[in-house]
């Protein structure tokens, strides 16, 4: 119910000219803030968890990892207990904000392990900091070969579940 609250005031700040690019000291706090969050992950430092508000989602590249914090944090440890769990570096970030700066939402492009990837995350203001609400990562497919990838995500589906 909080994150559909979350999009709708988003969707509103956004249709009343409410949402606007964050300005320099605030884009410098998220940037900050996501950099460090991306470097716990390549440190396998689980501050990463921390990061998320307690309900807050992870949506990963495959179409079943979409996770509550404390589920990814289960699935997630087994990469948690290597030196690096993944690396991701922000080539790209756009950061907005509603007018009072308390709702935060990027987009980003990524150097990751899988190539270029794309995300966009929500962000939101407490007392003691920020905590991202919602992340969601995706790999970016150049238009060129995305017939061919989707080709091969058909093929893959429909083979029986003991062939995957």
């Amino acid at each position: 119910m909080k994150r559909l609250i979350l999009a709708c005031c988003l969707l509103l700040a956004s249709a009343a000219g409410l949402a606007q690019p964050a300005d320099a000291a605030l884009k410098k706090q998220v940037n900050a803030f996501v950099d460090e969050w991306h470097e716990d992950a390549a440190n396998a430092r689980l501050a990463f968890f921390d990061k998320i508000a307690k309900d807050g989602v992870y949506i990963g590249t495959d179409k079943t990892e979409l996770w509550h914090r404390d589920e990814f944090k289960v699935w997630a440890k087994r990469f948690f207990e290597r030196k690096s769990a993944w690396t991701f570096k922000a080539i790209k970030r756009n950061v907005y904000a509603s007018a009072d700066k308390h709702i935060i939402w990027f987009d980003e492009l990524l150097d990751t392990q899988m190539g270029i990837c794309q995300a966009s995350g929500v962000i939101h203001r407490t007392a003691t900091g920020f905590e991202i609400e919602h992340y969601q990562l995706s790999i970016a497919v150049p238009n060129d070969v995305a017939g061919e990838v989707t080709k091969l995500i058909k093929e893959y589906e429909a083979k029986p579940p003991a062939a995957k």
